[in-house]
């Protein structure tokens, strides 16, 4: 029996490329597509096919599948930066739904497909849902949000008109090896890694008591990686992630302890989002309750950091691309370019160098 061939978007990332390890690890010949606007090489596992490209590129995305025919498609490409997304509109829905879109064409009309995981957000369900269930009915307050929903109302009618069977994951503040600490609108952990490692202190929105679940690269991967393997999942959207709620002045703290600093932590002027998020894990428990690794927050930090202080600092990155200014953080503003430059399509920009010194 040939080994299941599986595409992976975004491979070149955080969470593709730990799941492309596991496929690996698992038999699959694996196939991997990213633009390496937020990702990088170094991250593609070695025995991974790769491809750079959007997955918004109809003609790209038409040409893999006729020439691979896929048997799983493992959907993780996406900018989450769910805070920068009401400034990024176009680039946000091109990015998060148009290319879910173009991935789920594919999908049907190659017809090989046996099942399509994507990874969703909790940013779907909104504000004062807590712990958030999968039952719950969505209410995302910014765009970031809008897209995944909306992804996930796509591939459930291509499923109903189609019968294209899928998985839906909604993945929370997932940290560890390979993150990103260079994207400045993401990914708190790597943010507060990269501040120690530039001697710089740590920036917190308003008061740093907004609350959330961390989840450790391994108690994520895995479970998204095995989910082709048990049919009674398939149809079914699953929260994945840990349990425990911390504040994100708790989260500098930790982060302070396991980098083997001083907390120095600035408040910056607060920003719209969501105060309390975090989710239930009743599904997660009973179809991959065997899966769940369960990496405490101390442990999970104490292995990032190792890698953080080997890997980083990090080049801070720069979103070249606003699309309204109007309303944008202080914070936030030396991303405003002038008009010429933000008619640059997002898409089409180069990875930022990631050299071990930062470049300010």
């Amino acid at each position: 029996m040939s080994a299941p061939v599986s595409l992976v978007t975004g491979v070149a990332g955080f969470i593709g490329s730990h799941v492309a390890d596991e496929l690996l690890a698992m038999g699959h010949t694996v196939v991997g597509l990213d633009d390496l606007s937020g990702g990088y090489l170094e991250n593609v596992p070695e025995g991974v096919d790769f491809h750079a490209g959007s997955i918004a590129d109809p003609a790209l995305v038409s040409r893999l599948f006729a020439t691979y025919r896929f048997d799983y498609v493992y959907h993780l490409a996406a900018y989450a930066a769910e805070g920068l997304s009401p400034f990024i509109r176009r680039f946000n829905y091109t990015n998060n739904l148009l290319g879910t879109a173009t991935l789920v064409n594919g999908a049907v009309n190659a017809g090989t497909v046996k099942c399509f995981v994507f990874t969703s957000s909790m940013a779907v369900y909104g504000s004062n849902q807590v712990p958030m269930r999968e039952d719950m009915t969505p209410m995302p307050e910014d765009p970031y949000g809008v897209a995944k929903f909306a992804a996930e109302m796509d591939i459930q009618q291509a499923n109903e008109m189609f019968g294209m069977d899928f998985v839906i994951f909604r993945p929370h503040n997932v940290y560890g090896e390979r993150q990103n600490l260079g994207d400045r609108y993401r990914n708190v952990i790597g943010i507060f890694m990269n501040k120690v490692l530039e001697n710089e202190p740590m920036t917190v929105y308003g008061d740093g008591l907004q609350t959330r679940a961390f989840s450790y690269i391994t108690d994520v991967a895995p479970i998204i990686a095995h989910s082709v393997e048990r049919p009674e999942v398939f149809g079914q959207i699953v929260n994945v992630g840990a349990d425990q709620p911390y504040t994100i002045l708790e989260m500098a703290e930790a982060v302070s302890r396991a980098m083997g600093v001083t907390p120095h932590v600035v408040h910056l002027e607060a920003r719209q989002e969501v105060k309390h998020a975090w989710t239930d894990h009743t599904v997660l428990n009973t179809h991959f309750g065997d899966l769940r690794q369960g990496v405490t927050l101390e442990e999970g930090l104490a292995k990032m950091a190792r890698w953080a202080r080997t890997a980083g600092p990090f080049q801070r990155s720069l979103f070249e691309g606003i699309e309204i200014s109007r309303g944008l953080y202080s914070f936030w503003q030396d991303a405003i370019r002038t008009p010429e430059a933000d008619a640059h399509t997002a898409p089409d920009r180069q990875p930022v160098a990631r050299p071990s010194l930062l470049v300010a």
